[in-house]
């Protein structure tokens, strides 16, 4: 047989040095004890130490007279000739330190051989390969074992204190490693940590090796390379033995130590880097304490030069290319995000104060930085690339982290904020507006100005800036409305098609105009309907098209060349949108009174416009083509701005009429624009038309409404309506009408003397202003003092004379309460019919202080609503008060018959029945005793359950807000609330089964969070039921309704089974559970169904 190529024979040699090496290991780290010895607790030292020592005596026997380990002993010898620096010591964890070296240096070199080795190629029906050099499963975990004890016996016990992180930190071993390492062991212990830390970084050199080095054991690498390189070194005295004599390093070795801290650095994954030396540098002065024996001694702090060196480190890799993004990784990454993320990843997204640490370390310029603009220019790029990262599990923490540090820094540096930040991030808003200013040759029909992945990035930054961040500042709000014209061009253009963009585009327009300043807010409105020029516009050339992601981009506009016609009929259609979608705009700001302030803003304008046409009516001639021009170029620009106003007031007009105004001061000042407008047309001498007297009219109407009644007025309100006294008092001067000049001297005088003297045009134009007939109006008007309003009147004169029954004859006396039915009912007349007569006495009757009558009256009127009666439907306003009132009954017949009634009448007025019952649960009634109010909820909460379960399925159209009843009153501080409420809760999930939603998770959430912290075990008893309740009303659909959470709620009952104290609670977890493994059996194992089918063939 022919030999064995030259090839084969190496790596079959290579190959058995490698499994030697493995074996060696494994030799060293068996645990082995000497014959009639025992591993007693108070001699743990004393056991390692000797079986330390006979493992490394079984490693030499096997090496010295083994013959099939000659190649492993052939390149341990070689290793060691080489490694001069890998000293011999008489102590016994060094030498076991310095035999795992040997071996772990071999395991390279044979490794290396292996891979040398050329591979055959493979055929096409192989799978490929492995690598020779490749470990199983079972060599990795002794390569991981041998590397763990040459870290801990020769690294961590030569560290300073302070320099890394103690052993104590680490594991309970760590306290049996301090006490086999002897004081005598510390000799020469700086050639030790050197001699470890230069073997570990040339096993490392290995790309297999390296990764289970530096995965596990990069701090303490990093620790002993800035210690070993960079600690400083006592002073040399005259005399002093040189340094490399005391056991110190020298320059050189010093300068290696620095160049191989450098090279790791930059070779290790950067946010494992960065990681790595915020724990290195100690960040708090104040660690964990230690377990096992050092748990009384409190950690030494990172040296003051250590912490230097790990900041100067620090920024270094902030400063590098993508160093931003490395530096947010390794701080957020243990918190959820990145690779690290997995399930906590949103639980992460709320830990906000990391994310504000981490956008404070970015805003703050570093030492190491040449100046303040060449660190904005390094780093702020870095982080607006925050905002577009696509991993799905990083992004909200990096979004948050960009937004903070954006904020940061527009606090502390705004010009540099403003220049590398702000400018970028509108940069694509920008050139729309920019387009207008290039040459027409360098932008030909069809040039895209803005690709659609750029401005739909854009218009999402800005939302989570400007929206989300929610930090309006001078610098923010000035540069946002540089680019406000064209957020509202492309939000116009995306309401006429379907795009993603809408809801950004409105939250930004909305927050600028809720955020600025009143006047900014108005002046910018005025620029987006073209009245003003606060606003720029997107030119006429650019234009948006709908993108084919569902976006949109900016493009030139393609010259068609139309008619003048069309031209015209296209920018008119244009602007008719725009000043729409504006009207649609202002109609989400009517509570903070903004869209009447720019009514009131339009009206001011339109007088202003005719008072300058009436002074430009006669202008001079003029003295040169381009006066001429100017001359006739005003009108036509005013005339233009006059329409819009016109069109813009009666769009207000239209759409918001009802809730325009939201204060008397915005009415005053919109009667004070039109008093202004009138005088100043009349002034003019251009008179009045009928369409002006009309508007004038109305708005002394308003003024009159006001001062008859319509309105309570205060002391401020008449110091506002003050200032149109002198406005009233020239119109009653200029106007020709005789009526408008009388109503106007009457409301000046009114005014003025605080409604002490009020005519009657004032009654007669508030009645035709607010619609009243004109006898109302009159009675209203001239009642005598003595009367009072039907409010003011004592109750007890609105009862009519009780009736001879034997009930109310023998209580003698009527009730206080009595007197709501009998102000709710009509007075009696003998024409009534039966019906209502008796109907009135059972109202009456449901007052009754007698508890069998008013019981009884109640169950009567219960059945007169189950039986549709017509007379009961009509007076369902009055029924429910009376049911409502009797809940407060402390007798149980009552409040029950109350309840039934109501219950009752949710079959034919539910949205009646359910809102006022509602109200009634969340909130006590003003003054009632704490306990009355408690138990009067209560009532309550079960009437509310007596109407859910009549409603049935329709119970859906009130889920919303029967649940979020329910949630509030799990949070009351009465405990006895706490539990009916959850009770509630349980019977409503069971009632609405799959139609919970999405709305299961508050439910769950709420439910969790009772369980672990309430105090009241009957409160916890009620939480545990709700689950019972929602598997047994969901059975099979649990599975697919609480998909999201059932994982929760299954360890949270596993929790109540293992930590809960009641056992009721504990009963009703079992139960829980029951019903969770019956749904699971029913749904893995379904019953079998015997069934047979008949088909009748054709």
């Amino acid at each position: 047989m022919a030999a064995p190529p030259e090839g084969e024979a190496g790596m079959a040699e290579s190959e058995a040095v490698l499994k030697r090496a493995i074996e060696g290991l494994e030799l060293l780290l068996r645990r082995t004890t000497a014959p009639g010895q025992h591993s007693l607790q108070e001699t743990k030292g004393a056991a390692l130490l000797e079986s330390l020592h006979l493992s490394v005596a079984s490693l030499e026997e096997k090496l010295a007279q083994d013959p099939q380990w000659d190649g492993l002993r052939r390149l341990t010898t070689e290793a060691s000739q080489k490694t001069l620096w890998l000293p011999q010591c008489s102590d016994v964890p060094w030498t076991f330190t310095r035999h795992v070296l040997l071996l772990l240096l071999s395991l390279k070199q044979s490794m290396v051989l292996l891979a040398a080795v050329p591979i055959p190629p493979k055929t096409p029906a192989s799978a490929p390969p492995l690598s020779p050099d490749t470990l199983s499963v079972a060599q990795e975990k002794t390569v991981r074992a041998a590397l763990q004890f040459a870290v801990t016996l020769g690294l961590c016990p030569f560290l300073l204190p302070g320099v890394g992180l103690p052993l104590g930190c680490r594991t309970e071993f760590g306290a049996v490693i301090r006490e086999i390492v002897s004081p005598s062991c510390m000799v020469n212990a700086v050639g030790k940590l050197y001699a470890t830390c230069t073997g570990l970084l040339e096993v490392a050199q290995h790309p297999l090796l390296g990764s289970l080095v530096l995965t596990r054991h990069l701090g303490d690498l990093l620790a002993t390379l800035c210690q070993l390189g960079f600690c400083p070194g006592r002073r040399k005295r005259e005399g002093d033995k040189p340094e490399k004599e005391m056991g110190g390093l020298t320059e050189e070795e010093r300068r290696s130590c620095k160049e191989a801290l450098g090279g790791l650095l930059d070779r290790v994954y950067q946010p494992l880097v960065v990681r790595e030396l915020l724990i290195l540098q100690g960040g708090s002065r104040q660690g964990c304490p230690p377990r096992g024996p050092e748990s009384g001694r409190p950690l030494a702090p990172a040296p003051s030069w250590l912490r230097r060196l790990c900041g100067q480190l620090l920024s270094e890799r902030l400063l590098r290319s993508g160093g931003v993004q490395a530096v947010v990784r390794g701080i957020l990454e243990g918190a959820g995000a990145g690779a690290m993320g997995g399930s906590s990843a949103e639980a992460a997204a709320s830990d906000w104060q990391k994310c504000d640490a981490v956008a404070r370390i970015l805003s703050s310029c570093p030492q190491q930085s040449l100046s303040l603009e060449d660190y904005c220019r390094q780093v702020c790029p870095q982080i607006l690339q925050l905002f577009l990262l696509q991993d799905q599990l990083a992004a909200r923490q990096f979004q948050r982290v960009a937004t903070m540090a954006v904020l940061s820094m527009a606090r502390k540096h705004p010009e540099q904020a403003e220049r590398h930040l702000l400018r970028p991030l509108l940069e694509p808003l920008q050139r729309c507006l920019e387009a207008e200013e290039m040459a027409p040759e360098e932008l030909p029909p069809g040039t895209v100005l803005v690709k659609e992945e750029e401005l739909g990035s854009c218009v999402e930054n800005v939302f989570k800036l400007y929206v989300v961040g929610n930090e309006p500042s001078d610098l923010l709000l000035s540069s946002l409305q540089s680019v406000l014209g064209v957020l509202f061009s492309l939000w116009c253009f995306t309401k006429q098609n379907v795009s993603f963009l809408r809801t950004p585009c409105q939250e930004i327009l909305l927050w600028f105009l809720e955020k600025s300043e009143r006047q900014t807010a108005l002046s910018v409105l005025e620029g987006l309907a073209q009245m003003g020029r606060s606003v720029r516009l997107p030119p006429l050339l650019c234009q948006f098209q709908v993108g084919s992601e569902g976006g949109v981009m900016a493009s030139v506009k393609a010259d068609l060349s139309p008619d003048e016609d069309e031209a015209l009929y296209q920018k008119v259609s244009s602007e008719q949108w725009r000043l729409e979608q504006l009207v649609g705009l202002l109609s989400h700001c009517q509570s903070s009174g903004l869209a009447g302030d720019f009514f009131l803003c339009c009206l001011k304008e339109l007088t202003l416009l005719a008072g300058q046409g009436a002074s430009d009516a006669s202008p001079a001639c003029p003295q040169s083509p381009l006066d001429l021009e100017q001359s006739c170029w005003a009108p036509t620009e005013r005339q233009e701005r006059q329409l819009r106003g016109l069109q813009l007031v009666a769009m207000l007009c239209e759409s918001l009429s009802e809730g325009l105004f939201t204060d008397i001061a915005q009415i005053v000042e919109f009667v004070a624009a039109t008093l202004q407008r009138a005088t100043a047309s009349l002034s003019g001498g251009s008179g009045a038309t009928s369409v002006e007297d009309q508007t004038l009219s109305m708005a002394m109407g308003l003024v009159a409404a006001m001062m008859g009644g319509a309105v309570q007025l205060k002391s401020v309100d008449f110091a506002t309506l003050k200032r149109l006294v002198p406005l009233l008092e020239e119109v009653s001067h200029v106007h020709p009408e005789p009526v408008i000049q009388e109503l106007a001297a009457d409301l000046r005088i009114a005014i003025c003397t605080h409604k002490a003297f009020s005519a009657e045009t004032i009654s007669s134009a508030a009645q035709n202003t607010l619609g009243k007939s004109c006898a109302e109006a009159e009675a209203h008007t001239n009642r005598e003092p003595s009367e009072k309003p039907e409010r003011d009147i004592p109750e007890s004169s609105l009862l009519p004379p009780p009736k001879a029954t034997g009930s109310r004859s023998d209580s003698g006396s009527v009730s206080p309460k009595t007197s709501l039915a009998a102000k709710c009912m009509p007075e009696a007349r003998d024409s009534d019919p039966p019906a209502t007569q008796d109907l009135r006495e059972l109202l009456l009757s449901a007052y009754d202080p007698d508890i069998p009558t008013r019981a009884a009256a109640l169950r009567s009127l219960s059945r007169l609503i189950e039986q549709r009666e017509p007379e009961a439907l009509k007076t369902q306003e009055t029924l429910l008060k009376v049911f409502t009132e009797n809940l407060e009954h402390e007798d149980s017949f009552v409040y029950l018959s109350a309840i039934q009634g109501m219950a009752l009448m949710s079959d034919a007025f539910p949205d009646q029945v359910l809102p006022c019952l509602l109200t009634q649960y969340g909130s006590p009634q003003p003054g009632a005793p704490k306990a009355a109010s408690v138990e009067t909820r209560m009532k309550v909460g079960e009437a509310l359950m007596r109407v859910t379960r009549r409603l049935g399925d329709m119970v859906f159209l009130h889920r919303e807000d029967l649940i979020h009843a329910f949630l509030r009153g799990a949070k009351d501080p009465e405990a006895a609330l706490r539990a009916s409420s959850l009770s509630n809760l349980g019977e409503l999930c069971q009632i609405l089964r799959f139609q919970l939603g999405s709305v299961v998770h508050e439910v769950t959430s709420c439910l969790t969070a009772i369980v672990k912290t309430d105090r009241e075990a009957e409160v916890r008893r009620a939480a545990v039921h709700v689950v019972v309740l929602l598997l047994r009303g969901l059975s099979e659909e649990a599975l697919e309704v609480l998909r999201d959470v059932v994982l929760g709620l299954y360890r949270l009952l596993k929790s109540v089974l293992r930590h809960e104290e009641d056992g009721a609670t504990v009963l009703q977890a079992q139960l829980a559970l029951e019903e969770l493994d019956g749904i699971m059996r029913r749904l893995l194992f379904p019953p079998q169904v015997l069934e047979k089918k008949i088909q009748v063939l054709p």
